[in-house]
């Protein structure tokens, strides 16, 4: 599974559905991008919590592996941004990259962000 931005911050909140959904996961994944933005959104924390989240996230990441865009990832980007315009259904950039990386990965993707079901070939997992 693929965690998207939100469910990392669901699952750095302690999120107990979420939690249950992940404890069966066979590979546990997230994206660069989202830890990215993941990151970026860190900033807006105070010092206090951005300590508290960063060492949370330094432990995730120990046992997580992170999927970043390759060349392997060029046509599954293509494709989905490709599609998407041809629906009239675009979705926002990073997330075209988070959805080709599924894709490539043939992993399922764990996000709150329903406009991922527009994606053909990837499956989104909601909590």
């Amino acid at each position: 599974m693929i965690l998207d931005t939100n469910a990392l911050s669901a699952l750095a909140g302690l999120d107990q559905n979420l939690i249950n959904q992940l404890s069966t996961a066979p590979r546990l994944c997230t994206t660069l991008i989202s830890l990215g933005e993941y990151s970026y959104g860190l900033t807006g924390c105070t010092p206090k919590r951005r300590k508290q989240l960063q060492a949370w996230l330094d432990a995730f990441l120990k046992r997580a592996e992170v999927l970043a865009p390759s060349t392997g990832t060029i046509e599954p980007y293509a494709s989905v941004r490709a599609e998407l315009k041809t629906a009239g259904t675009p979705i926002p950039a990073n997330d075209c990259w988070i959805a080709a990386l599924a894709r490539q990965h043939r992993l399922p993707l764990v996000s709150k962000d329903r406009h991922f079901d527009k994606v053909a070939g990837i499956t989104r997992i909601e909590w």
